[in-house]
């Protein structure tokens, strides 16, 4: 009898993943991905420009203050992707009906979960993870440079750091933005609303 209960829980859950995935497959926005993929290519681009000609003339110091940036960046946008799609959207119906300020936008960021969560996982977090493995090879090359230490080990030692660093500070934050997702969705959409003209 139970194993019977269990196949057909199993069945049930088959079949309104199906129904979710025919949805999806329905709602492909085929404008939006050329968009993001222009968005991506530009900042790539810009963002590798800028750290490719400021890092190699900096100090040290200053270039590893730069790499941290980055993953501090790459970090804090992957907490912000991780809270839009976990948090509770009637919450901020409610604060938008009494006028609380950046509630639109916590609304508008919830309704577009999936593109607010590309955009800032993937595309902010992934350049950021980019140019802070670049940012670390020229570290690597300044090190090398000015202790002449050993290319291999420094190189491979200076990445293994960044990219724990990286691993390691996204996994403390998606436990935070789990835990946190309304609060943390809110206080970026009210610095959002700064910005943000209404139409």
């Amino acid at each position: 009898m139970f194993k019977i209960r269990k196949n057909e829980d199993i069945e049930n859950l088959i079949v309104q993943d199906r129904r979710r995935e025919k949805k999806s497959k329905e709602k492909v926005n085929v404008k939006w991905i050329i968009t993001i993929i222009c968005i991506a290519f530009s900042l790539s681009l810009l963002l590798s420009l800028v750290a490719d000609l400021i890092i190699p003339n900096v100090s040290l110091i200053i270039g590893l203050l730069i790499t941290l940036l980055f993953i501090l960046l790459g970090i804090l946008f992957d907490i912000v992707g991780v809270a839009v799609t976990s948090s509770n959207e009637s919450v901020f119906h409610s604060m938008n009906s009494r006028k609380v300020r950046g509630a639109n936008i916590a609304v508008l960021f919830k309704k577009n979960a999936e593109k607010v969560s590309s955009f800032c996982c993937d595309v902010i977090g992934d350049i950021c993870g980019i140019l802070s493995g670049s940012a670390a090879s020229t570290i690597a090359l300044l090190l090398i440079s000015k202790y002449s230490l050993a290319a291999l080990p420094t190189t491979i030692i200076i990445a293994a750091v960044v990219a724990s660093l990286t691993i390691g500070g996204k996994a403390i934050g998606k436990t935070f933005a789990i835990n946190k997702s309304d609060i943390i969705l809110y206080e970026f959409s009210k610095f959002v609303s700064y910005f943000y003209k209404k139409k």
